[in-house]
């Protein structure tokens, strides 16, 4: 681990998010999506993802929603993910996708659940604002 990775004092480890938890947040919606959210803005804003960075994908998800949910098109939302992942410098835009990815698994082709995976991620941003993401 290179010193910019290693937790500034007062900090604790990054949390490792799992596919159950956020499967459970895109299911049942509520607390369980409001906590993800907030534990996810603050540990990217942390591991220095900035706005813009989320902006980019957030635009995508934001034109889906206009356009009407397509499965295949959120789907195809992945491998875009992963090459802003790969581009960015920082773990934040890592965990953004890796989160995300299990969210979008837990959608599947449900168009409620695609709702919530938007409520998801707008939760995200806000929560990464809040904590001072730039």
């Amino acid at each position: 681990m290179n010193r910019s990775q290693q937790p500034q004092r007062g900090q604790s480890q990054p949390q490792q998010f799992d596919a159950n938890q956020v499967r459970r947040a895109i299911h049942e919606g509520g607390r369980a999506l409001v906590d993800l959210a907030e534990q996810v803005g603050k540990q990217v804003k942390n591991q220095g993802l900035t706005t813009n960075q989320i902006r980019n994908i957030y635009g995508l998800v934001k034109k889906m929603e206009m356009k009407g949910f397509d499965p295949h098109e959120l789907i195809m939302l992945k491998p875009k993910m992963a090459y802003a992942a790969a581009r960015a410098s920082g773990r934040g835009a890592k965990t953004l996708s890796e989160v995300l990815s299990y969210a979008i698994d837990a959608v599947g082709s449900d168009a409620s659940n695609f709702a919530r995976f938007v409520d998801l991620f707008e939760a995200i941003l806000a929560y990464h604002k809040a904590a001072g993401g730039k």
